[in-house]
């Protein structure tokens, strides 16, 4: 990150309220106008809005001045859609509409609301064609529902549009970097720091800087930004990416302490509860942990945190804890159904879920279907490691250690790692790996962390 943007986002943080803040701080704007044009316009047609609750909202700028301020989403959809239905020929109003299903249905795990995001911004193009927020819309979108091609396909288009638009350059990152084209990812960040320095840029920039083993470089950019964040969002949100750094180089102490400022801000922002649950059972405090997801899977039972409850209740093995850890393993195959029915890629989920707690051919079945998408260095791991649990680990270890080759300290990917070369019969390689994975994090996952312990001590006796 150069100076100059650094010293940049004082000024610029004010305009800059993370992803939740974006999205509320639209739909703040296009709802007061709303207040004022709701008594007339033309009434013929009917917003995609109309299917998620056909009560008439009160006057949009009353509701959405209190309401939006403080984040409320599901109110700003619900002035949108009131708005719409008074005037349904605002391009601006549509694209809005669309950006809050996407984020709603980010924020509590509803699939179901791609489609309808879908819709409002095909609306929008159609009222104006090629409007660079609609364009940038549907490069969110793409990317909520993985499909980085098109992600990057429509957030060119907006940058044709407006090359300063915030929400296209960051999904210009996103998609590049869910496309493994770590290089092209890394111009993307500085571009975008130039054009448009703040949150969404900034986080994404340490990132890049992560995946490139930069952890210093990130970190420092991290903690920049939350000195010169300007709102409970932005705080939220940084706090949150400066956790998971400081997590994923096994700093549980540190990651609590981000952690806590991230909710201090927003105690239901969900993200900062998953890291602060995996940060409390890598501390020993296995209650603690299991008390934090279960609290997360019942907002949003996305798999990451179903898999890593399931796994806390396995790691504790109390009475009934095996049946509630199928429990939570059976609900990431709901989720994914789900998610296909919403348009969404889920094999990259199903890989890694169904690798560990599920059907290894399945697994493998969905991650070489991911792996001809795009080969990321999170594929690699996931390609690698479903081959290894079919059996395959000659055919797995080339993926696996692409998985490594960036520089990415992760600990889960060299635990990964080191199993497939001890089962190739390279047991120096697999010692250094598994070595690498638990001195790096050595609560990255406690049934992953036991096994690499089991298997090194099986290395050392076999020498």
């Amino acid at each position: 990150m150069r100076t100059a943007s650094l010293r940049r986002f004082a000024a610029t943080a004010r305009r800059s309220r993370g992803a939740h803040l974006t999205v509320c701080g639209a739909l703040l704007a296009v709802a007061m106008t709303a207040g004022a044009v709701a008594g007339g316009g033309d009434r013929g047609g009917s917003p995609a809005g109309a299917e998620a609750g056909t009560d008439a909202a009160p006057a949009a700028g009353a509701l959405a001045a209190g309401v939006l301020a403080g984040g409320d989403l599901d109110a700003g959809i619900r002035a949108l859609q009131s708005h719409l239905r008074a005037q349904p020929r605002d391009v601006s109003a549509w694209a809005n509409l669309g950006l809050a299903y996407v984020e709603q249905a980010r924020t509590a795990g509803d699939p179901s609301r791609y489609p309808q995001a879908e819709r409002a911004f095909d609306r929008s193009l159609a009222l104006g064609s090629g409007n660079e927020q609609a364009l940038a819309g549907r490069a969110a979108l793409s990317a909520a529902r993985h499909d980085f091609p098109g992600a990057l396909k429509y957030a060119d288009r907006a940058l044709e549009q407006n090359p300063y638009s915030e929400r296209a350059l960051s999904s210009r990152i996103d998609a590049l970097v869910e496309l493994g084209r770590y290089d092209e990812a890394a111009e993307a960040a500085a571009t975008a720091d130039d054009r448009r320095p703040g949150v969404p840029v900034f986080t994404r920039y340490a990132y890049v800087r992560e995946l490139r083993g930069d952890v210093r470089t990130a970190r420092e950019v991290l903690e920049r930004a939350l000195d010169g964040a300007s709102g409970p969002a932005d705080v939220a949100y940084v706090a949150t990416a400066l956790g998971q750094l400081a997590w994923n180089q096994g700093d549980h102490e540190t990651a609590l302490t981000h952690f806590a400022r991230a909710l201090a801000a927003d105690e239901e922002y969900l993200p900062a509860l998953e890291g602060r649950a995996r940060a409390q059972a890598a501390s020993g405090d296995l209650a603690g942990a299991i008390g934090t997801l279960e609290q997360v899977v019942v907002r949003s039972p996305l798999p990451g945190p179903l898999v890593a409850l399931g796994e806390l209740y396995e790691a504790r093995g109390a009475d009934g804890d095996r049946t509630k850890a199928a429990d939570q393993y059976a609900l990431v195959d709901a989720h994914a159904a789900l998610a296909r029915a919403g348009g969404v890629n889920a094999d990259l989920d199903t890989a890694l879920a169904a690798a560990d707690h599920g059907d290894p051919e399945a697994a493998l079945r969905a991650a070489r279907a991911e792996w001809d998408r795009r080969h990321s260095v999170h594929t690699a791991d996931a390609l690698a490691w479903a081959l290894h649990r079919n059996g395959r680990s000659e055919e797995a270890l080339p993926h696996a250690r692409r998985a490594t080759a960036t520089g990415y300290r992760n600990a889960v990917f060299l635990h990964h790692r080191g199993m497939i070369e001890r089962a190739t019969g390279r047991d120096g390689d697999a010692r250094r790996s598994l070595t690498a994975a638990l001195e790096l994090n050595p609560g990255f996952s406690l049934l992953g962390a036991r096994e690499a312990r089991a298997a090194l001590e099986d290395l050392e006796a076999a020498r």
